[in-house]
């Protein structure tokens, strides 16, 4: 997954790190899922690598319900194949730094943003964004609104290296260089009444 993080909470950008992501975005692939995010916390045996998958499809069960996004067997499956290539290559060649925990989990509902790509995925949701300038110096006119930070707001499209947003009756474009941190703002009202998700 060749996504450059550009939010706080970056991913490590550590070689093996690379590696880790091209190994499991084949695996994640084969499961009928994509890679969505690798994130490595903690130190020493405290260690945890985290890798995120997401799944576009939708799946009806027998029971009528409907199960949208990654569920469990979709995350077993992923995890089950990143251990065995990583007992057969060599984990320490792999993973550095001796023991670690790996998890394999969905993005979730408030899902990090973090790279264009990202972005680009939730274009028509309300996310929540803080930056490191205020929006009057990206050109915003009304004063109310000059000195904001954070904010949450529908994201109208993601224009070259910008989130596009509209503030009352302004358009302006949030450079992703700006963003220090941002997630999709989870709307209950948008979810279909009668579904289920499993994570």
């Amino acid at each position: 997954m060749e996504q450059k993080n550009i939010a706080a909470g970056k991913s490590s950008t550590e070689p093996w790190v690379k590696k880790v992501e091209t190994i499991v975005s084949d695996i994640a692939q084969k499961q009928g899922c994509e890679l969505y995010d690798v994130e490595v916390s903690g130190t020493g045996n405290a260690r945890v690598l985290r890798i995120f998958i997401d799944k576009q499809t939708s799946t009806t069960h027998e029971d009528g319900t409907v199960t949208t996004g990654v569920g469990i067997e979709d995350c077993s499956n992923v995890a089950r194949a990143l251990n065995e290539v990583l007992d057969v290559e060599g984990g320490p060649e792999i993973v550095p730094g001796g023991a670690y925990s790996l998890e394999v989990s969905s993005p979730g509902l408030d899902r990090q943003l973090k790279t264009k790509y990202h972005f680009e995925k939730v274009v028509g949701k309300k996310i929540f964004v803080q930056m490191d300038a205020n929006l009057g110096s990206l050109g915003a006119q009304e004063k109310a609104i000059q000195l904001t930070k954070k904010f949450e707001e529908v994201l109208k499209a993601v224009d070259g290296e910008n989130l596009v947003f509209d503030f009352r009756q302004e358009t302006l474009k949030v450079p992703l260089n700006l963003v220090q941190k941002a997630k999709l703002v989870f709307d209950f009202k948008e979810n279909v009444k009668g579904t289920k998700k499993k994570f």
